[in-house]
């Protein structure tokens, strides 16, 4: 991977970890780096499985492999709040 393809991997992974962040109700107890974090994570992971599902490369927007990067997101953000607030 380039340069290139990491910092857009950053960017797209801020934006897909603050719309997973937006779709939990409620104030979630953790930091903006972990939301970006787990944005980069939920990008990727993504990524591989609109691939495998051949949904990855279409015509237009790849509006199902964002909904699953968004979705994995979402769950990431969840999982990462409920675990600080059993601490």
């Amino acid at each position: 991977m380039e340069v290139d393809g990491i910092i857009s991997a950053i960017v797209i992974g801020i934006v897909i970890g603050v719309l997973g962040r937006l779709v939990i109700p409620g104030r979630q107890r953790i930091g903006i780096l972990w939301t970006i974090l787990v944005g980069i994570a939920a990008a990727l992971i993504g990524s591989a499985i609109a691939g495998a599902f051949d949904v990855a490369d279409t015509d237009g927007p790849d509006w199902i492999e964002w909904l699953i990067q968004i979705g994995l997101a979402a769950l990431g953000v969840a999982a990462l709040d409920r675990s600080k607030a059993r601490r």
